[in-house]
């Protein structure tokens, strides 16, 4: 019979995940409403954004390094090297409740900036906070599981990805199967995505992409998309890892000064390509990439915009993610690919998303996974899976560190953690017995 304790623990966990789910929806909703105020204020004064993005990239990246140190950025790298981490006061400086909080108003920020940036990278170090002060009320060991199982609900409630939050956590946040650990995650899965389900209904992201390869030719847009969404998404990973290590070495005396010229320099250079591409790269791109889902292409230099937009948005240091993002500039490489070879809109769309998101993330299992959810393509199950194989492959020549493990071995190495050790895994018997 189990002890009073151990239903406590599991209760306590349950509704962790039941918040992680709650949040997840709120602020999605928030960010929506954040990016069409920020398109209603531009559609009436154009100029708008010469003043007020880059005012708001410094107003977030200011808040950032005064008030939440550690929100900077996309939250995953966070949540990953937490999980490195051995003490409490080293993890807690990258996941708690007031880092959580920090997070949704400065990515909140960034969207009514018209930031490229997107809230699902934001939503798993959210996730992983909120599990880890679950495991504090609860009294459960802060282990490396919880992290693991609130980064895992987090993707999941963010997309209505439920099989693409179980990927996620063990092919990108772990890179192992952790049979110890996996009760926690599939558990927080399933109610992160039953709250999704239950306010929002099966809905699909990306809407339904009638796509399949039924030709030579679209099988040679598959490869063509997969091997430059490759090239692409490394080359950007490698100039987002190597453009913040070199904004880190300058100026290292005055890094305030620096945080915030930066800042202000980065949301200036969104602004002019925002207002060069008419309003086209603000925000997370998602109403671009939806449309060239369901056919209808974006310009073809809609893709390099976006790719600038989002690489100067990463460099400013403002807290949000590149998720969402990254799947619209794949949408977009892909539709001017497709436009080259006459091929299926929606199919080049969703094969473009899967290379290049592969190669931005090197994880191509959650890549195909997650883009076959978000848009429904069953019929193009083969093309996506070659997709993201082409585009990890051609990545990993471009840049031979992934942008998540690189950005997370620079948080380890600035938390200075003690010696190798960790906790023992004791939160893995909660759903064991």
């Amino acid at each position: 019979m189990l002890s009073r304790l151990v239903w406590r623990q599991r209760i306590v966990f349950l509704l962790g995940a039941l918040a992680v789910g709650l949040v997840s929806i709120a602020f999605a909703a928030a960010a929506d409403r954040c990016q069409e105020l920020f398109a209603a204020a531009v559609g009436r004064f154009a100029w708008l954004p010469l003043v007020a993005t880059p005012t708001l990239f410094l107003l977030s990246a200011l808040l950032a390094h005064a008030c939440f140190p550690g929100s900077q950025g996309s939250g995953i790298p966070q949540a990953m090297a937490a999980r490195q981490l051995r003490s409490r006061r080293e993890r807690r400086g990258l996941l708690s409740p007031r880092l959580a909080a920090g997070k949704i108003a400065l990515t909140l920020l960034g969207l009514l900036a018209g930031g490229s940036v997107g809230r699902e990278g934001p939503t798993v170090q959210i996730g992983a906070s909120m599990m880890l002060e679950a495991a504090r009320i609860g009294r459960l060991r802060e282990a490396r599981g919880l992290i693991l199982a609130g980064s895992a609900a987090g993707v999941a409630a963010a997309f209505n990805t439920p099989l693409a939050g179980i990927v996620f956590a063990i092919e990108e946040m772990s890179r192992s199967f952790e049979q110890r650990t996996s009760g926690l995650v599939l558990y927080a899965v399933i109610v992160a995505g039953l709250v999704s389900l239950g306010l929002l209904g099966n809905y699909s992201y990306f809407g339904d992409a009638a796509a399949t390869a039924a030709s030579p030719r679209d099988w040679v847009l598959v490869v063509a998309c997969g091997a430059c969404g490759g090239l692409a998404g490394g080359l950007f990973s490698r100039a987002l890892l190597d453009g913040l290590r070199f904004v880190r070495r300058i100026a290292a005396q005055h890094v305030l000064a620096r945080t915030l010229v930066v800042a202000l320099g980065c949301g200036l250079v969104v602004a002019l390509i925002g207002m060069a591409s008419g309003g086209a790269t603000f925000g997370t791109g998602y109403q671009p990439a939806r449309a060239a889902v369901e056919g209808a292409a974006p310009p073809a230099w809609f893709w390099l915009a976006k790719l600038a937009a989002t690489l100067a948005t990463a460099l400013s240091g403002i807290p949000g993610g590149i998720f969402a993002p990254s799947l619209a500039v794949g949408a977009g490489l892909g539709s001017a690919l497709g436009g080259l070879f006459s091929g299926s809109p929606s199919l080049a769309a969703i094969v473009g998303m899967a290379g290049y998101f592969s190669g931005v993330v090197q994880a191509p299992i959650t890549a195909f996974v997650i883009i076959l959810e978000m848009t429904r393509g069953d019929a193009a199950v083969l093309p996506l899976m070659v997709a993201a194989v082409l585009g990890y492959g051609v990545s990993r020549l471009v840049s031979p560190h992934s942008l998540y493990h690189g950005l997370a071995a620079d948080f380890v190495e600035r938390a200075r953690p003690e010696p190798a050790g960790g906790d023992a895994p004791a939160e893995a018997q909660l759903f064991s017995r």
